[in-house]
């Protein structure tokens, strides 16, 4: 994969040799470690302590600084190859609506309520998480339901699929939509039998919420970051990043860049408040525009940098937007819709991939992964490239010939396990029998396709050790195991997915990652050895300590 990129000098600093009882390298040289020794940002040694300790000798006149963990494990640092980081700083301000707040939908409506009685006077009433099946009712929230949380100003409740959610009748009302409003393309005012506005609604729908910025069929797919104050965004983002770093994640695909968000992160690094790391992918709306600029690869230093380009190809399986053109066992009448025409998206992506850009799209449903993998299959006929790395994300329901294509392109699939730990019967009932699959890391691992996983924050927490067990387990919320044993994966694979193939699907094996020497030093620190956890208290091991570049950045 070809980089572009600048770097900027370590500070120095007293050379520091880290030590516990269990050091997990995940690098190629063996897997285990008693020690390893900082120097500036980087790794210059691992080994014995003795080891790093003439090692340090060796390169400064400087006495090491020995921090000893103790009884702890250290991993590298979690990397979280697909995320939505300002789109979960505004959720960390909206009202949690999710399973282990609400199981019911009076429940949901007593938390909204609850919230508006802190809210000014006008201010819009927003919360998110909920999701449909795993509520009592087995449905979405009405507007109606929601008039009663307030009927003088915006309520919106959002899906935990992010792709839509319900509405009050006053945002309804605001923006003018009525029952005789035309559905947007590539969206839904959902209705009832009798032709009434229920309050659901999604994907371009959703623009009366976003304006201009939202979701454009045959352009991009969904941006859902409702406009605040540039000042209030980067709060959000600041919040956010405090919240990856409690779970141990050190770095950050930001998987739907757009200006905003660029503006953004731009502001979080002028000010010095930037503490993890973050790749950049660009929406394809921008495709041009990087093109124009001279965007041929990656850019940028070790904090920020500009990765490649987000497509979408359908929607999403939890919120029925995936595109199944037979209909939805679960309901014959969607169908969910594509993004591009076939056609269209094969230019797009030729377009990227001639320049050597990688791209990573959004796709789920068969039909929209055969698009997708066709596409980047005639792109890499034309221009041949064994390193392209293109990915797929989410990747949910592939099937076993797609995903045997996809070891010979070299395509890098990037799942979320809390999918299908948080809903993965509804998926089921979604689609039928298939959607046991959901997520067949098994499956990838046996045909040689690299196994990364991630959060998709806001949509689940960043979280890896939770992700971890449910990529080792496939035991969902309610405890019912999703599929077969063997579309699990072992810690040890699961483990890697969220740090090495996590670094590679950004292209940035060379630096992050593992612990290894020459690389930058960021690891966390867990509370017990995940090699040796029982499976069901995966999720339980606690981050006590990130660092990044060789400095503490989060303590609990």
């Amino acid at each position: 994969m070809r980089k572009l990129a600048f770097t900027q000098a370590p500070t120095p600093s007293a050379p520091k040799i880290v030590t516990a009882a269990r050091i997990h390298t995940l690098g190629d040289a063996g897997s285990t470690a008693e020690a390893f020794l900082v120097l500036g940002d980087r790794i210059a040694a691992i080994g014995t302590i003795d080891e790093c300790r003439a090692a340090a000798a060796a390169v400064s006149a400087l006495t090491p600084q020995v921090i000893d963990f103790g009884d702890t494990a250290v991993v590298p640092g979690f990397i979280d190859a697909h995320a939505h980081p300002l789109m979960l700083g505004q959720m960390m301000s909206w009202v949690d609506c999710g399973p282990e707040q609400a199981s019911s939908i009076p429940e949901i409506v007593a938390l909204l309520s609850n919230a508006a009685k802190s809210l000014p006077a006008g201010r819009p009433i927003r919360g998110y998480g909920y999701e449909q099946r795993n509520l009592a009712e087995q449905r979405h929230p009405t507007r109606f339901e929601l008039d009663e949380v307030a009927t003088d100003r915006e309520v919106y409740l959002m899906n935990a699929s992010g792709h839509g959610g319900v509405v009050n009748s006053y945002t309804f009302d605001l923006h003018g939509v009525t029952r005789d409003t035309p559905n947007p393309k590539g969206g839904e005012f959902f209705r009832d039998a009798d032709g009434e506005l229920t309050g659901e609604l999604s994907d371009a729908a959703c623009n009366v919420l976003t304006g201009l910025e939202g979701v454009k069929i045959g352009h991009h797919g969904p941006n859902f970051h409702l406009a605040d104050e540039p000042e209030e965004h980067k709060r959000q983002l600041q919040a956010a990043q405090e919240n990856f770093l409690a779970g141990g994640v050190t770095t950050i695909g930001d998987a739907q860049v757009s200006r905003r968000e660029f503006d953004m992160y731009l502001r979080l690094a002028e000010s010095g408040d930037l503490k993890v790391r973050v790749s950049m992918y660009l929406l394809s709306h921008l495709l041009d525009e990087a093109l124009e600029m001279g965007l041929h690869g990656q850019f940028g230093n070790e904090y920020l940098s500009f990765a490649g380009i987000k497509f979408y190809s359908d929607g999403t399986l939890g919120g029925w937007t995936a595109y199944f053109p037979d209909g939805y066992v679960g309901d014959p009448c969607r169908t969910g819709q594509l993004y591009h025409e076939p056609s269209d998206y094969t230019e797009l992506i030729a377009k990227a991939h001639r320049v050597g850009l990688q791209t990573a799209t959004h796709s789920q449903s068969p039909t929209a992964l055969e698009m997708v993998i066709s596409a980047i299959e005639a792109a890499l006929a034309e221009r041949p490239d064994a390193d392209a790395r293109h990915r797929i994300e989410h990747c949910g329901l592939p099937t076993p010939e797609q995903i045997t294509r996809m070891a010979a392109a070299g395509i890098m699939p990037v799942n979320q396990p809390q999918h299908h730990y948080n809903w993965g019967e509804g998926v089921e009932q979604a689609v039928g029998t298939p959607g046991e699959r959901f997520n067949p890391l098994g499956e990838f691992e046996r045909a040689g396709v690299p196994v990364t996983i991630s959060s998709d924050a806001p949509v689940a927490d960043p979280r890896p050790m939770e992700a971890i067990q449910a990529a080792v387990s496939r035991i969902t919320r309610r405890g019912t195991q999703l599929g077969s044993d063997d579309l699990a994966v072992s810690v040890d694979t699961a483990l890697r997915a969220h740090t090495i193939s996590a670094a590679r699907a950004l292209g940035r094996e060379d630096e992050l990652g593992s612990l290894e020497v020459g690389k930058r030093a960021d690891f966390a620190v867990l509370t017990r050895d995940p090699y040796d956890t029982p499976t069901a208290e995966l999720a339980q091991v606690a981050v006590t300590e990130t660092w990044i570049g060789g400095e503490q950045a989060f303590a609990r």
